[in-house]
């Protein structure tokens, strides 16, 4: 009886990642910066006062720190490693990286950019009026402000659709 609980409980966890959104988000105005895959595991890039950033997972209810930047102290191993050759290597063509990014969905984008250069931000305006006329929300601005909001979502049956069906 416990086994058939323990067997349910791991098929609804598995039905539960197949159908749990992933949500990458770079924000610069609130400096928000993390990639997360709902109610299980996020890791958000901050800022942090000894090193430059540090990294925060968050594991179910674990959290941890990783600085990336910190060096590590190196072992010396005199075992000397051998790798494994295969040639089974499937070749990923152009088509299916375009399947696979369509399956993504960009859900809040906002680009306000100024790039010092009067001239230049004048011949971008009217090319970003006509992305946002088609549907954009790209601004330049001439007060030296660099902003960009991105949200996109994902799930991840929707990527493996998407290769299944190449």
């Amino acid at each position: 009886m416990v086994l058939y609980i323990i067997l349910a409980l791991s098929l609804l966890f598995l039905i539960y990642l197949l159908f749990a959104s992933i949500i990458v988000c770079i924000d610069t105005i609130s400096n928000q910066y993390y990639f997360e895959l709902k109610g299980i595991f996020k890791a958000n890039l901050e800022k942090d006062d000894i090193e430059l950033f540090r990294i925060k997972l968050k594991v179910l209810l674990l959290k941890f720190y990783i600085y990336p930047l910190k060096k590590r102290k190196k072992r010396m191993d005199n075992k000397i490693k051998t790798k494994a050759h295969t040639n089974s290597k499937k070749n990923i063509t152009l088509t299916r990286i375009i399947k696979i990014l369509n399956t993504f969905k960009v859900t809040r984008f906002a680009l306000d950019i100024d790039t010092d250069n009067c001239i230049l931000n004048a011949k971008l305006y009217p090319l970003f009026s006509l992305f946002n006329f088609y549907g954009g929300n790209f601004h330049v601005n001439f007060q030296g402000r660099n902003q960009l909001v991105l949200y996109v979502k994902n799930r991840p049956i929707d990527i493996i659709r998407s290769i299944i069906n190449f």
